[in-house]
């Protein structure tokens, strides 16, 4: 979701759009939606699966830290941070991994590890809300700041008390708001949207990326005072691939919890539906090995899943196949091009190259699919429909 809001004994907040959501904290009565839920297409899903456990309905119960999946020293290591990190309240958190490797899910297990698991987790996706509205949502803005501010509104910095606010995907963060993010962060102060007076925050800020910041700083997209702000205590997770031994044991788990959840006939792995799991590079990570597993349970009609029954993404070969396609060149003339001129040609022929697939297409321009499909619409970008060769 766009954002999520998780609150101590329910909310005094109105109602939001259906791009804004809430989710209940420890204390409330209401029971948390499943995290595998949002595995699936979600714009800031958790990512690593977690095991049955503890029924009792509060956050901690289903996204603590303890209750992540996994044995690999890669995990184990971003694991052993996640628990330094969640020791102090205030330390601000930086996130970095690839898509679908758990972000969010460690940045609420750090929430729910620290002294402050009572107060309030919310999570926004810089990418997925519009500059304008951001601005309101995570400031808050006075009466009368635009046209529609028909009376105060608190942003999040100030709603999550001493609790934590999340920031996912803080890469796509507007460059005009990154100003009024450091200042907070290195104030403990704001000013909302069309005030004059400094309001007090006191809540940690988690942030995450799954694209390299260093590279946005040297394109003068991300302020480097900002980044280095944010890169008080990192945390690195590893992909999937990386992460030895964990593949089959994910796998197990999401079978498992289908069975629970869905009302389906417990089933297990062949041997060489394991080999084929173990093997593939998992491109996109946890969210995609869920999904893989959910189609094979459903495709299977007995109790046990073989690998033909797997469908798995193939990589593409960029270079060296037998039939390669012709090479793209971005000229520039002697008098110059613009950057944005040189940017969209340097993105419609990776279009090209990979045959209208959006994720190898950010993933190869080192940048995250959403702002991939912004400029897209921004240079008028006709992708090629997949797989047809251009």
């Amino acid at each position: 979701m766009a954002l999520e809001r998780t609150r101590n004994g329910g909310s005094e907040l109105p109602s939001r759009p259906d791009h804004l959501a809430r989710t209940p904290a420890a204390g409330s009565s209401a029971v948390i939606p499943p995290l595998s839920a949002a595995l699936n297409g979600q714009d800031s899903p958790g990512s690593v699966a977690l095991p049955a456990g503890d029924s009792s309905g509060s956050p901690e119960s289903s996204v603590g830290l303890e209750n992540i999946v996994g044995v690999s020293d890669a995990l184990r290591e971003a694991l052993r941070h996640a628990r330094k990190a969640a020791a102090s309240r205030l330390t601000t958190v930086l996130i970095v991994g690839e898509t679908g490797t758990g972000k969010e899910l460690f940045a609420r297990g750090i929430h729910y590890a620290s002294p402050a698991r009572g107060d309030p987790f919310m999570a926004v996706n810089c990418a997925a809300i519009p500059e304008a509205l951001l601005e309101s949502e995570l400031f808050g803005h006075e009466r009368g700041a635009f046209s529609d501010a028909r009376g105060q509104k608190r942003g999040l910095l100030e709603l999550a008390g001493t609790g934590t606010v999340f920031l996912d995907e803080i890469g796509e963060l507007p460059r005009r708001l990154q100003p009024k993010l450091l200042r907070a962060l290195e104030n403990r102060r704001l000013q909302r949207l069309g005030g004059l007076e400094d309001v007090s925050i006191h809540c940690r800020v988690i942030a995450a990326s799954n694209t390299g910041l260093s590279e946005a700083m040297q394109r003068d997209e991300f302020r480097e005072d900002l980044y280095y702000r944010l890169n008080v205590f990192r945390i690195v997770l590893p992909p999937l691939r990386d992460r030895e031994g964990d593949v089959e044991l994910l796998a197990r788990h999401f079978l498992g919890e289908l069975a629970r959840q869905q009302g389906m006939e417990a089933k297990t792995l062949s041997a060489d539906a394991i080999a084929v799991l173990q093997a593939h590079a998992w491109p996109g990570n946890i969210r995609e090995l869920k999904n893989v597993i959910e189609h094979a349970a459903i495709l299977s009609e007995g109790d046990t899943i073989d690998a033909a029954r797997l469908m798995l993404q193939k990589r593409m070969a960029l270079s060296g196949s037998s039939a390669p396609g012709p090479i793209r060149e971005i000229h520039i003339p002697p008098e110059g091009r613009s950057l944005a001129d040189v940017e969209k040609d340097a993105v419609r022929f990776m279009l090209e190259i990979t045959r209208g697939n959006r994720s190898a297409a950010a993933r190869i321009l080192g940048i995250s699919r959403p702002t991939l499909a912004r400029k897209i619409r921004e240079y008028g970008i006709v992708v090629p429909a997949p797989g047809r060769d251009t």
